[in-house]
């Protein structure tokens, strides 16, 4: 099974991604950390990816592919997989369409979290990151109980680059310029499942829950 969690930065689709992919017994593979991994490996492909990042900018389709494809090939992913930040745009949507035919393998559903501008804005501005860990503290929503400390771990918590404000903005132009017509490619191949995605994690994980099990194909 391959489902596609889309949505825009800060809609929490990681999050869910995760959850998902643990009750469904699937890999989660999440583009942002596949990034990350290959900024801190320093090699000309992570120095690539890090000019991009730092900008706000997507990466570049060919970088992103190759990022991407490879992890999917492994055995654990030969049950399926959840991807969490790709595609984001038509022409790696087509890329991976074409990738998964040649193993006559197909998207399964697209899950896309919808939240509003304004929310996203918020969210984004204000969030921090664990070093350790990676787990991430909305400064509204979630703080953490001991400033810039992590919960779980004690890690230092930081700020990304492109979550400062104005890295902020110009994600989502870029998301809903770049992006946002996924949604109606998706939509157009009766695979898309829009979930709203204001609210508590739980309460949107219920909508996700809900829209997968409608579906014949993975009902129980």
């Amino acid at each position: 099974m391959y489902i596609i969690f889309l949505g825009a930065p800060g809609a929490g689709k990681g999050t869910q991604a995760a959850n998902v992919a643990q009750k469904l017994g699937l890999v989660h593979i999440a583009s942002g950390d596949l990034f990350r991994q290959a900024i801190e490996r320093g090699n000309e492909l992570g120095l690539k990816v890090k000019a991009y990042v730092e900008t706000g900018m997507l990466v570049a389709d060919e970088i992103a592919i190759q990022v991407i494809l490879e992890p999917m090939s492994a055995p654990d992913c030969q049950n399926g997989v959840i991807l969490d930040g790709f595609p984001r745009n038509l022409k790696q949507a087509e890329a991976l369409d074409r990738a998964l035919a040649l193993q006559n393998k197909a998207i399964d559903w697209v899950v896309y979290i919808k939240v509003s501008e304004e929310e996203l804005a918020k969210r984004l501005s204000g969030r921090w990151i664990c070093r350790n860990c990676q787990t991430p503290y909305p400064s509204q929503s979630s703080p953490p109980r001991v400033q810039n400390r992590c919960d779980l771990c004690g890690g230092e918590l930081y700020q990304r680059p492109d979550d400062t404000a104005e890295t902020v903005r110009k994600r989502l132009m870029v998301y809903f310029t770049e992006t946002a017509p996924l949604v109606d490619y998706y939509a157009r191949m009766g695979k898309l499942l829009e979930v709203a995605g204001e609210g508590s994690v739980a309460e949107v994980g219920r909508r996700i829950t809900a829209a997968l099990r409608g579906r014949e194909r993975i009902a129980g």
